[in-house]
């Protein structure tokens, strides 16, 4: 009796524990599906070009599923592959106009007869795995908008030149994204964050001329050894981690705040911004430029040497290269903080409303996708686009018994000089070797160009070791 009693008891403990257990789990799968579902809603409310690497919404273009092999029966569509998988869709159907291409990052496809490019993100552009052998009717599509810091070795002949479509900072590329950082016209020209000088020049009785706000810090184009010596000579208020002065509210300390309106209404209070970019190259343009712009404050601007074809106007930004020394540049911006007059010509196109420059304009209006609007394609579905038309276009081509048309990268459509250092005596020594990183980097990345072409023309795959001991025997 005792012994039944024992068993009733211990099934009844076992039963009561599988419950329990069941339970726990059961709210484990919940709070995981609450957690995903949170995830992809987020996923899919951004987009622009700064998050690149987050879900886009394709408004235009189907989502396949199951069906995949049924809407490629016929070889109907060609493939378009992502080696390197930004958008991580396993199978899409796009459609391009008239065109439609099957766009995936399932690399089973990399052999099948229908597969015509593969399309590359440059960040994540790497020697591992590359698609070879290399077919005559395969193209190779690269997408990349960021500086050479993320990935050097793509900005040197070998390697640009293996490129058939791309689509870069760079006005000569085949999509150009010059513009990827400017909304639209309309926001250049608003004076919505706006602030009146008799109030700014209130408000220089606790702030300083300058605002510099980087927390990126020693890049290649060396600004803070450039904003080191110019703080010698000038009051400058430094938030980001770069030369740290002066604190931001703590609400908006971390780096995802640099779009909050508050954040907005805080440098607005400056007359002037450092917009300094990470790298020097033609046409690389971020928001270090258009943001100023849009908030009536005067950028003092460090980067692309071509900066004068993107301005406004002709008197809209302070150009550092005009100046022989940091010295010589804030005795000129103190010059302007003391007359109104001479500061306000700065903002006069901002007051009028008025933007002068043709080729600015022109590339606003002509360019095939649109900056954090929903109702345009984003510069991923533009570049996909590009390509699938591409590859249409050749597949009526040979339809008509012609010879297929060969697009092809060129040197300037991604281009950077080697970096140069400022030389000051108020540096020392540890900030001098720590700033030269990147010269030796960029040397090591043209042996890594070169490397990288006579590998991919013997057009069969390679090893990481095989790769490095080229590099390093050149």
């Amino acid at each position: 009796m005792i012994r039944i009693r024992r068993k009733k008891f211990w099934a009844t403990c076992f039963c009561f524990v599988a419950a329990f257990f069941l339970l726990a789990t059961l709210q484990v799968v919940v709070e995981l599906g609450k957690s995903e579902r949170k995830k992809i809603k987020t996923s899919s409310s951004q987009d622009g070009p700064f998050k690149l690497k987050n879900a886009y919404p394709f408004f235009k273009k189907q989502e396949l599923g199951s069906n995949t092999k049924n809407v490629l029966a016929g070889d109907r569509h060609p493939i378009l592959l992502w080696w390197s998988p930004l958008t991580g869709e396993t199978g899409r159907l796009g459609q391009c106009g008239e065109d439609a291409c099957f766009f995936t990052i399932n690399r089973t496809f990399q052999h099948n007869p229908m597969t015509k490019a593969f399309l590359f993100y440059g960040t994540d552009f790497n020697i591992d795995s590359l698609p070879l052998p290399r077919k005559d009717h395969h193209d190779w599509a690269l997408f990349h908008e960021e500086s050479p810091k993320n990935n050097y070795k793509l900005f040197h002949k070998p390697t640009i030149t293996l490129f058939n479509h791309t689509a870069t900072f760079s006005r000569h590329s085949h999509l150009p994204l010059t513009t990827q950082y400017l909304e639209s016209v309309e926001v250049l020209k608003s004076p919505r964050y706006m602030i009146p000088l008799q109030q700014k020049n209130s408000l220089r009785k606790r702030l300083a001329p300058l605002v510099y706000v980087q927390s990126d810090c020693d890049p290649p184009s060396d600004r803070d050894s450039y904003v080191h010596e110019l703080m010698n000579h000038i009051a400058v208020d430094s938030y980001g981690e770069c030369l740290h002065n002066r604190d931001l509210p703590e609400q908006l300390k971390n780096p995802t705040s640099m779009d909050d309106e508050n954040f907005y209404r805080i440098l607005a209070q400056y007359k002037f911004i450092l917009a300094f970019e990470n790298a020097v190259c033609e046409d690389y343009i971020t928001e270090k430029l258009w943001r100023p712009l849009k908030l009536g404050v005067v950028p003092v601007y460090y980067g692309s040497p071509s900066i004068a074809d993107w301005l406004p106007s002709n008197k809209s930004a302070i150009l550092v290269t005009s100046f022989s020394h940091p010295k010589e540049l804030a005795r000129y911006i103190k010059a302007l903080d003391t007359n109104d007059t001479e500061y306000e010509a700065y903002v006069e196109w901002k007051l009028k409303g008025d933007i002068s420059n043709r080729q600015l304009l022109g590339a606003i209006k002509e360019r095939k996708c649109g900056v954090q609007d929903i109702t345009q394609d984003n510069y991923i579905d533009a570049f996909e686009c590009m390509v699938c038309n591409n590859v249409w276009g050749n597949i009526r081509r040979e339809e008509k018994g012609l010879s297929p048309r060969r697009w092809n990268a060129q040197p300037n459509h991604l281009s950077c000089p080697k970096p140069e250092t400022f030389i000051f005596p108020s540096l020392n020594m540890h900030w001098t070797a720590l700033r030269e990183m990147w010269i030796p980097s960029f040397e090591q990345s043209k042996k890594e160009a070169h490397a990288l072409r006579k590998l991919v023309e013997r057009n069969t795959n390679f090893t990481a070791q095989e790769f490095w001991t080229l590099v390093f025997r050149e």
